[in-house]
């Protein structure tokens, strides 16, 4: 298989293994997002930093290593395998002695409890993180797909059983428990590889290497990905931090899962194409503008219609959550590409600069975060979305100059296609709002808005020829 032919089937599999997974948790958080109140989501969300992190220090580094690592053999395998279970248990440990101060610091004493039962879902993953990364190495995203899917049925299913029983904020705990423990169990059934009783030292250290500063820079990631959650969970209500967090969920759904998608294959085929500069240019190119082509005008497209779809999967209840959607959809249009960026650095070996960039971009944000707390909840959310911008212009610069592909002929190539966008989006918006004074019901209102967007995003990227649809009908229609 060629690697033009690896890299279209790689995507759609990985697109299709985020997308029936999370369309199914995205489908169940409905569910209960109608039978919950949004407090208790936000009680979930003033952990989502702990977890995260957690799963940093056992994801980011050594196992991006075993990816990048060409001959890695089972002494590799069963190391990492090793390391993740102590590491999970100290870390499960730290959160377990530390739940009274984080109760304390949300003044919410519920998260004490709380913290002690969710986080050890932690230790669970950790049981099949070398599998998970064996799968996306070797490009199985078939595999992945027929795991995740039961494990997020099966951990839905209890979820909302709990929910309707009355045990609240319980009731998301034990799915994520739930989920967990299947997924872990599915992994060790599809995936052949056992760990054997070898911890090789020179093997650690030749990962640690690289992976200690990967680590490091996904922790920094992870907690830039989640101060907001701590500054409103902290200055603000429960409430306010459940609608927040609801509507980062729901515009995730496309920005995570396009982005998740094409990183877990972008990663391993540049690591194989890393010795290629105009290769890894040229192919960088065309992802870059082929997942921008999509990317954008599924993002403003729930712009435009984010009220009659909030008010349509969620009730009126969660209509505050709507504005803070909007804003969040435009901040995720060029989330996708900070993580090419990244990955041309990490495929390079530069880890330390990767690092650095992290530490200049994280200081940078929280300076602008402090700045503009006084404003509020907007205040932050529009910084948010100027930052956006600024960790994208950062990125590139660094990774552009390794392959020679500067900022400004990056922004030429993909410029076209947000200025199509956004100017059909427009058009969209006050159609919208044209329906909605005609009472048009919602349903009937997103279907008309979607059916028009998507018919002038095409006839108009016909019209002008972008790249971006020419590249998508050799590749994937292979016209």
């Amino acid at each position: 298989m060629s690697l033009k032919e690896k890299a279209v089937s790689g995507i759609l599999w990985s697109l299709w293994q985020q997308l029936s997974g999370k369309l199914v948790s995205f489908c169940i958080s409905i569910v209960l997002a109608r039978m919950l109140e949004p407090a208790q989501f936000g009680l979930i969300a003033m952990l989502a930093l702990f977890i995260a992190i957690g799963n940093s220090l056992l994801d980011s580094g050594l196992t991006a290593s075993l990816i990048r690592t060409t001959d890695a053999d089972d002494r590799d395998y069963s190391t990492i395998f090793y390391f993740n279970l102590a590491g999970s248990a100290v870390v499960y440990a730290l959160l377990f002695l530390g739940a009274p101060l984080i109760a304390e610091f949300y003044n919410q004493p519920l998260l004490k409890s709380v913290v002690r039962v969710y986080s050890f879902i932690l230790v669970i993953n950790a049981f099949f993180g070398v599998q998970s990364t064996l799968l996306v190495k070797e490009m199985k995203f078939k595999k992945q797909t027929n795991i995740q899917i039961p494990a997020a049925i099966g951990g839905g299913i209890l979820g909302i059983v709990m929910a309707k029983m009355g045990y609240g904020v319980w009731s998301l705990v034990w799915m994520g428990m739930c989920t967990s423990f299947l997924s872990t169990a599915l992994h060790w059934i599809y995936s052949s590889w056992r760990p054997s009783l070898t911890f090789d030292k020179e093997c650690f250290k030749k990962h640690f290497s690289f992976g200690s500063k990967m680590t490091l820079s996904g922790i920094l990631d992870t907690i830039y990905q989640n101060i907001y959650l701590i500054i409103i969970g902290k200055y603000f209500s429960a409430v306010q931090l459940g609608f927040y967090s609801r509507a980062d969920t729901i515009s995730q759904l496309p920005i995570g899962n396009i982005s998740a998608a094409v990183n877990k294959v972008t990663y391993p085929m540049f690591a194989e194409i890393s010795h290629d500069v105009v290769q890894l240019k040229n192919v960088y190119k065309k992802l870059m503008q082929q997942v921008l082509f999509w990317n954008a005008p599924i993002l403003i497209f729930l712009c435009v219609i984010a009220e009659p779809l909030f008010r349509f999967l969620l009730t009126d209840k969660w209509m505050p959550a709507v504005p803070y959607f909007k804003i969040l959809c435009i901040c995720g249009i060029m989330y996708p590409l900070h993580a090419y960026n990244l990955n041309i650095l990490k495929v390079l070996g530069k880890s330390a600069l990767f690092l650095k960039l992290e530490v200049v971009k994280k200081v940078l944000s929280l300076i602008g975060i402090l700045s503009f707390i006084s404003f509020g909840i907007y205040g932050l959310l529009y910084f948010q979305l100027f930052f956006n911008f600024v960790a994208y212009y950062i990125n590139s610069i660094y990774s552009g100059k390794l392959i020679a592909y500067p900022v400004k002929e990056q922004v030429e190539d993909i410029l076209p296609i947000l200025i199509l966008a956004g100017s059909i989006g427009v058009a969209c918006y006050f159609l919208d709002m044209l329906l909605a004074q005609l009472f048009i019901p919602d349903l009937i209102r997103i279907a008309i808005i979607g059916i028009c967007y998507a018919l002038l995003y095409y006839a108009f990227s016909l019209l002008i020829k972008l790249t971006a649809i020419n590249d998508f009908k050799q590749l994937i229609l292979r016209k």
